[in-house]
């Protein structure tokens, strides 16, 4: 089995344990930009950490930084800091397992990107699973109890951030790839390793300015919830860094379909953890999203 294979699920897993985290904290202790934040500041010493120990530990020096990796590294590390927090205001908007899955629409918007930005070739039966997704979206796009037509619900506050978190989150991941390419012919967890680092400590730095402009309030919120925002930080550490190894391995559309076991992970939190209740078309849209998925993994 290739190794990129249970390195996207393990990412995947601890994912999943972030975005509950993060939906846990979004809707009792902190905001949305907060909750985000949390993410970052508490995985940033640590991705540190772990490049500094590796660093000491194999002899390797790092890479020459060119400038195409910061543009790569800025663009990626600003797409998700942007998808983040789109995805922890839909968690306030519509159950977790659905918002997982207007957030998996990325494994589509991937292969279109990476095609376009990277020249990863998307074979024409693309176009089936495209289509697919688009009516797995149509399906998840109508609120519960909503009435009207199935085009005006495209424009509605969870469909508008469920899609731009996927668009965002296409761009991170193509770019990540991409940064991580630039670093040249090293092994490739070190590579990895050295684009999460950088693009972590880009993230604290940036939001934490960000909100020291327009909500200092919020920074002492985020280390009042330190017991629990401790362990988003640790979940994101790992799976960003499994993600990164997985990009840095294999095509990211390959990588960002197998990944959608997300969406089965998040089912079960949805039913487990948060008593909340899918409704028979929601559990037929995420069906048919799922096959979309494979129907794309299949055609390229």
């Amino acid at each position: 089995m290739s190794l990129w294979i249970p390195v996207t699920i393990a990412a995947a897993s601890f994912q999943t344990v972030r975005f509950m985290l993060q939906k846990s904290l979004s809707t009792v202790k902190l905001t949305v930009a907060g909750a985000t934040f949390a993410r970052f500041a508490y995985s940033m010493p640590l991705a540190l950490l772990g490049l500094f120990v590796a660093l000491q530990v194999t002899g390797f020096s790092l890479p020459t930084l060119t400038a195409k990796f910061w543009l790569f590294a800025v663009i990626g590390g600003t797409a998700q800091i942007l998808a983040t927090i789109c995805v922890v205001a839909l968690f306030k908007q519509r159950n977790f397992a659905v918002g997982i899955t207007f957030k998996k629409t990325e494994v589509i918007q991937t292969a279109i990107v990476g095609f376009l930005v990277l020249g990863d070739q998307v074979s024409a039966g693309a176009l089936v699973a495209i289509l697919l997704g688009l009516l797995a979206v149509l399906l998840l796009s109508k609120s519960p109890g909503g009435d009207g037509a199935w085009w005006k619900h495209l424009t509605n506050r969870a469909s508008r951030l469920g899609l731009g978190s996927g668009v965002l989150f296409a761009f991170s991941s193509v770019s990540y790839r991409g940064a991580s390419l630039e670093l040249g012919e090293i092994d490739a967890w070190f590579r990895a390793l050295v684009t999460l680092a950088v693009v972590v400590m880009f993230q604290f730095i940036s939001m934490g300015l960000w909100l020291l402009w327009r909500d200092r309030a919020e920074l002492l919120a985020v280390w009042q919830t330190r017991r629990t925002s401790m362990f988003v930080g640790l979940t994101s550490l790992c799976g960003s860094f499994c993600w990164f190894f997985a990009f840095t391995l294999q095509n990211a559309a390959y990588v960002k379909a197998l990944g959608q076991v997300e969406l089965l992970l998040s089912l079960f939190a949805s039913l487990l953890f948060f008593r909340e209740t899918i409704t028979r078309r929601e559990v037929a849209g995420m069906t048919l999203l799922g096959v979309s998925i494979l129907a794309l993994v299949l055609a390229i």
